[in-house]
């Protein structure tokens, strides 16, 4: 061990020579390599963390070069995992560093975390937080979660023991209530502030030192520069962390994957000319870069357009959005309305070009 490297924390006495063994032994997964991910890649892998497995199946695209500071402009078009292996390698080359270029969700949580001892959730949408949630309550390990919306960010330790995220947000919530980033827009150093405060809260949780308490959330106002403090209380009737019932039940009892369709199939139905209705749920920003044809509802104006897709219920229909994640809400939401031919595109727009498929001009 380069000791040397490590000199600045290792006089901590909270830290010294057995805090940095600790770090050395741990094993973090980290969710996503965007906003929240870049800066806890960067100071996990520079406090020495010994293995860092990251999950991510996106691309490098210019929109997001303002908040995700593992990138720069000659990085777009290239894989995430990619690029920050090679920034962190160069890094802290003593840190292992393994890679899940997949999304992550019910189906592969159990399967991603074996072997980890704690996970950091960088990720920006529900379904992962959820489904990251449930797995660390049945494995019985902690997630430190992070969010953002505009100019508020909220940081804690959930799961393990409890309370967790479900204690939280009980339910999925209708995906025109929470917009993405893309619609409402978003500061980058907020990003920076909420990742690296999740990772000191990982490092606190290794070290064994500080406040760690499950359930303590901070809240962030970065228009008022204020913060505070609350704490989340386990819900008694929580299916997952109280044991309520017969037990706590996994996470695909709760999120079935929704129904979908791979970019290689709609392409070839495109050409065909026997494709479903397309419908675009992304924002004016998104749109305008590029799309496949078909409705535009941005998904925040679903509820209230729900009309416009009333003719079409009886129709086969493809649901797409930039990853796939919105999307699927949406397909998912639109079948408990009895629409029973609703498809969500696998990995959206992202796997799209990906596949190296063209788009129509914005």
């Amino acid at each position: 061990m380069e000791w040397e490297r490590y000199l600045r924390q290792l006089i901590l006495p909270q830290v010294g020579v057995t805090g940095q063994e600790r770090l050395r032994r741990a094993r973090v997964l980290l969710i996503g390599l965007g906003g929240l991910g870049s800066p806890l890649a960067y100071y996990l892998v520079a406090a020495g963390v010994g293995r860092l497995g990251m999950v991510e199946y996106d691309r490098v695209e210019l929109s997001n070069l303002h908040r995700q500071i593992l990138y720069t402009s000659s990085d777009v078009g290239r894989s995430k995992l990619e690029v920050a292996r090679e920034r962190l390698r160069i890094l802290n080359p003593e840190v292992e560093l393994l890679l899940f270029e997949e999304p992550f969700g019910p189906e592969n949580a159990d399967r991603i975390l074996e072997g980890f001892d704690v996970v950091a959730d960088g990720s920006d949408n529900f379904p992962t937080r959820y489904a990251a949630s449930d797995a660390c309550v049945r494995r019985g390990i902690p997630y430190v979660y992070g969010s953002l919306y505009r100019f508020q960010g909220q940081v804690g330790v959930l799961a393990g023991g409890g309370p967790c995220y479900r204690c939280l947000y009980p339910e999925p919530p209708r995906p025109d209530q929470v917009p993405g980033c893309g619609e409402v827009g978003l500061l980058g150093p907020l990003a920076g502030v909420v990742g690296s405060l999740q990772a000191l809260e990982v490092l606190k949780w290794i070290l064994g030192t500080g406040d760690v308490r499950p359930g303590r959330l901070l809240h962030i106002d970065g228009l008022k520069g204020e913060f505070s403090v609350f704490t989340l209380e386990r819900d008694p009737n929580c299916p997952v962390c109280s044991g309520a019932g017969s037990g706590a039940p996994r996470a695909e009892e709760f999120q079935e994957p929704a129904p979908h369709r791979d970019p290689e199939t709609l392409y070839l139905r495109l050409r065909s000319g026997e494709a479903p209705l397309l419908v675009d749920v992304r924002g004016e920003e998104e749109r305008r870069a590029g799309h496949l044809g078909g409705i535009w509802i941005p998904w925040e104006e679903l509820a209230r357009r729900l009309q416009e897709l009333e003719p079409y219920r009886d129709r086969e229909l493809l649901i797409y959005c930039e990853r796939g994640e919105r999307s699927a809400q949406v397909v998912r939401w639109l079948r408990g309305l009895g629409f029973s031919q609703v498809y969500n595109l696998a990995g959206g727009l992202s796997a799209w070009r990906r596949a190296g498929f063209p788009l129509q001009p914005g």
